[in-house]
């Protein structure tokens, strides 16, 4: 029974003593994924860019410092409510200044218009969307053509979890994430191996393609 509820501590913290936990845990393992995600991404100072799952708001902290034109503008969602709170907190003088957006919300679910985010970054994220391809294809809704999106993950820490039953079904697995990816219209998905400050990670690459 505890490898699934610390699986939904994870997906999804909650205001409680498990999901303190599970968010100082999240702030100490996930800031060197955030960080490169965000650099992978090559956002551009006047970039629309999404964060998907958010947690903390360490990736949003991180972007926040790119988007230094006037029409930059960072958007991030998170289904968990205490993880929107709590990055509230973190970003509450960009949110009160309009340069940041933040939606408690489901993936699969996103109050953007069509078509308006230039790139997209998550990290530890996608093995937790409750669906995967539903999830993917409101992601491609949202991004521009030609948008790109990265997602970063150790790979060998989350097989682990899942051999240990904390990691919900099969999804944690990159090639039915990378499926998904091309299923719903994005090209040029591909998963490299990269190193950051001494950490192993992989790197999942994907562009938003949508014909004219």
């Amino acid at each position: 029974m505890w490898p699934e509820k610390l699986g939904q501590q994870l997906g999804r913290p909650t205001r409680s003593v498990a999901g303190w936990l599970v968010s100082k845990f999240l702030t100490a393992r996930n800031q060197v994924l955030e960080d490169a995600a965000v650099e992978l991404c090559g956002i551009h100072p006047g970039d629309t860019v999404l964060e998907l799952g958010h947690g903390p708001g360490l990736g949003l902290q991180s972007a926040a410092k790119l988007l230094t034109g006037p029409s930059g503008h960072l958007i991030g969602v998170d289904y968990s409510e205490f993880m929107h709170q709590m990055a509230s907190e973190r970003m509450r003088e960009l949110l009160a200044s309009g340069k940041v957006s933040l939606h408690h919300c489901d993936v699969a679910a996103m109050p953007l218009a069509d078509s308006t985010v230039d790139r997209v970054f998550h990290s530890n994220c996608y093995y937790f969307w409750p669906d995967l391809r539903k999830g993917v294809a409101e992601v491609h809704r949202v991004m521009k053509p030609g948008g790109l999106m990265v997602t970063t993950l150790r790979l060998s820490h989350v097989a682990t979890l899942a051999a240990k039953r904390v990691m919900p079904g099969e999804n944690w697995r990159p090639e039915n994430y990378m499926a998904a990816l091309r299923d719903s219209g994005f090209t040029e998905v591909t998963m490299e191996d990269k190193q950051h400050k001494h950490i192993t990670f992989q790197a999942i690459y994907a562009t938003a393609f949508k014909s004219q």
